[in-house]
Order: C-alpha cells, then structure tokens, then sequence
C-alpha cells in the first residue's frame, strides 16, 4: 500500500519541523474549532487490495444502472443516447491528458474545438459570446448572478421558486457570502407567479432568474418575464435552459434574455451518478467583461494562417484570487469536447429531432399513464420532457413494485416538498420506445 500512502511519519515530522510547528493540528489550527470532526473518522480495519476488491464487486452486483433498467429518472439528469464516436474520440491522448491550453502555440487543437463549442452555443442559445464553461448548471447560476449584480452594482435577486432544487443549494451557498440577498418569488401553481415578480422588481434588483422547462418540466413564459425584469434600469434576466429543449423552443436572446445558463450533461455526457457535468454559459455583449472562466478568441498566426488563443482573461483570476471577479479558470475540458461532437454529430436538424422526440414521448406518456385511470397530471400547463403525476398507490410501494419490474419509475417529489407525498415526477427522452412505456403504463394498471 505504500503507493498509495506516500507520507510515513519520518516524512510528516519533517515537514512539521520545517513550518515550525509541534503537530498536525498546529497546522489546522486557522479552522474554527466548532467545525474540526472530533475524535477521528469511524473507519474499519484495514483490507488487504484483494478484499478490497471482493467487496466492490459484491456491492456492484446490489447496484443497477439504466443499462439494466428502463429510466424514467430526471430532475437534472437525463439518460439520451450518446453517439459511440463520443467516446472513441475523447478517449484518444491528446484529448485524454489535456489540461489548459496557456500556450497557444502547443494548445490549437484544444483551443480550436472549446472555439467552436463557444460559437455553437451562441448560434443555439442567440448570445453574443459564450465561455468554455464552468463546473455544472448550479455553478453557472451563482456566476451568472454575480455577474449580472457585479455590472449592475445592486445587491439583490429575484429568483423563481421553480428552479432545480440542486441549483438552489449551491445559490444558498454561493451568494450570501457575497452579500447578495435573494428573494424567492413563488410558483404555487407549476410556473413562477409573474405577478408577484412585478410587484417585487425595486431600484435595488440587479437580476431575476428563472428556469424554463422548469423544474417541473413546464415551459414559462419568458418574454413576460424579460420585460419585467427590464422595467427597472440595469437589472438583468437570467435563464436556466435545457440545451435539448432549444432544438424547437425559442432561443433565450430571442426572448430577452442577458445570460443563459444550462446543463450540457444531455449533450453525449453519461449520469454517471451525478458528474462529473458542463455548465453552459453565455451571455450579451454587455456583460463579456465580467464572465468567469476562458474565452476562446480567432486570430492569425505570423505566418497569416488561422490560429485560436485565450483572450479577455483577467491574470487575476488565475494569480490574485483575492482580487478576481470570479476564481472559475478551469472549464470542464473533456465534457465540453464530448458536447461540441454531440453538437457536430446532430446538427441543427439532428438537435431538432432529439427535442421533438422527447416531446412527443412525454405527451404520449403522460396520456397513457392518465387513461390508466392510477394517476393523474399534477400541474395542467405546457410541458417539455418532464411532468409530474398525482398517485394513488402511495408512492414508495409503487416505485418498489417499479424496480422488481426492471423500471427507474421517476423522481418522488416528496423528496422536495411535504405537500408532495404523493407525487411523481416522470422525465421522457427520445431513448424510451413506446413499448416501455406502454410497459410502464400496464405496471399501474394492476396496482395492488
């Protein structure tokens, strides 16, 4: 095991000798005490690499995956199908190993393909400049917000209920400490109240926010609420939106939108139980300055060819953390090369296709699950790829009766809300056949 413990204690009180200090906890010693795990963690004795292995092997026999189950499983994560030269192409050295492209002269390819991410990410969402990225979808939404707020100079947001309950948490971690308030603006009834949001827009608003397909799966009205937000002077509108949605819904700047947001793990990405993920991002011109992370810019080389290096990069955000706009100077490299394939591989027609699909599969479902006669549709409004059913089986023995049956049968909203017990929220990809789904619909049907 030494490979993989490098430090004896020979080496551990050497390098305490060099800092000047007696012991390990002189060295966490700045973290406040009511924070340090007390008494050690509750770990088991120490197993030889080949017991180890017995015992990932038992438990991956108890795990399953949609590979062996049909999902019906969203709220973030969606399983589409990933084109095979996804992997045959990310998998190859270059790509593989490659981590930040400072030094354009050994970094074209890299810089070339986050080049045309960047670009089709504009053409699709109708921004004028996008970046390479940042970590996931929550990550983009607290950047986005400190961005609008930090070019606006105001303190406060307005934010949709409705929004992913993931990206909420990381909003609850992210902004407070920048002292930025939010005001949560309802959506009792599937989509965000608009005319609570109206009466809630004041001179101090830098941005409202909203998702849409919501996480509800229901589509907003975002040019209303485009036009609220603009109603008062340098406030921006902020959209979260499934990247697959917008192969037939309306692009953001063509609603009114200053900053898009979104989750490209449906652009060839796998679950792969929760990340790594792509958070999109890409905004108006005004607010180019301001977005963290890299932009890819298109120039000549000495020679007069084509060439591609970073540009409009503050040095700060790599070597003055303190004094940085945002500390977001990685992107997601090899997910962000896995989406601009997707996007080549698709094209506009292919994307189309996919947002169709999911569409017209949800619908069907959600008609088919409702003339069961076990379920009915929670919220009645515009829908994408998700919607949420009222049950009458209580919900835990249905999703057990589900699973024995080889069904991920969707996300249990009483994970997210007391007044949601009964509730399901099922998401439809273009990956499920009308036979699982007719399959799904018999399941209910001898409801016990």
């Amino acid at each position: 095991m030494a490979q993989y413990i490098p430090h004896t204690p020979e080496d551990i009180a050497e390098m305490l000798s060099f800092l000047g200090l007696n012991n390990e906890e002189e060295l966490f010693s700045d973290i406040p005490e009511n924070l340090k795990l007390k008494g050690g963690l509750k770990l088991s004795e120490g197993k030889t690499e080949g017991e180890v292995m017995d015992y990932l092997l038992k438990l991956q026999d108890n795990c399953f995956s949609t590979d062996e189950y049909i999902s019906f499983l969203g709220a973030g994560a969606y399983d589409h199908r990933i084109p095979v030269v996804i992997d045959s192409i990310i998998s190859r050295g270059e790509y593989l190993t490659s981590y930040t492209p400072y030094q354009p002269e050994v970094s074209q390819g890299t810089l070339q393909y986050i080049f045309e991410f960047q670009t089709m990410l504009n053409n699709l969402t109708g921004m004028d400049v996008a970046n390479a990225s940042v970590y996931d979808v929550g990550s983009g939404a607290a950047e986005a917000l400190l961005m609008a707020t930090g070019v606006a100079r105001k303190k406060k947001v307005l934010v949709s209920e409705a929004i992913n309950h993931s990206t909420k948490e990381v909003l609850l971690t992210y902004l407070p400490l920048h002292g930025i308030e939010i005001q949560w603006i309802s959506a009792s009834e599937g989509t965000t109240d608009l005319k609570e949001l109206e009466e809630s827009m004041g001179d101090d608003v830098g941005a409202v926010f909203l998702q849409s397909p919501n996480f509800y799966g229901i589509i907003e009205d975002v040019e209303a609420a485009s036009k609220i937000a603009h109603s008062v002077k340098k406030a921006a509108m902020v959209l979260a939106a499934d990247p697959i949605s917008l192969g037939i819904l309306k692009r953001p700047g063509d609603m009114g939108v200053d900053i898009y947001i979104g989750e490209g793990q449906c652009l060839g990405i796998p679950q792969t139980y929760g990340g790594p993920y792509l958070g999109l991002m890409a905004a108006k011109e005004q607010y180019m300055r301001k977005m963290p992370g890299r932009i890819v810019g298109e120039t000549v080389d000495s020679n007069g060819e084509r060439a591609f290096v970073l540009t409009l990069t503050a040095r700060e955000q790599h070597i003055r953390r303190e004094k940085a706009t945002s500390n977001i100077c990685s992107n997601q490299g090899l997910n962000v090369l896995a989406a601009t394939i997707y996007l080549v591989m698709m094209g506009p027609e292919g994307l189309r296709d996919v947002a169709y699909q999911c569409m017209q599969k949800a619908h069907y479902a959600k008609e088919a699950m409702e003339a069961t006669g076990k379920v009915k549709l929670k919220f009645d409004k515009p829908f994408f790829k998700e919607f949420v059913m009222v049950h009458e089986e209580p919900v835990e023995l249905w999703q057990e009766r589900a699973a024995e049956a080889g069904y991920f049968a969707g996300v249990p909203m009483g994970y997210f809300y007391d007044e949601m017990q009964d509730a399901v929220m099922y998401a439809v990809t273009e990956k499920r056949t009308r036979e699982e789904i007719d399959g799904l619909c018999e399941l209910l049907e001898v409801q016990l």
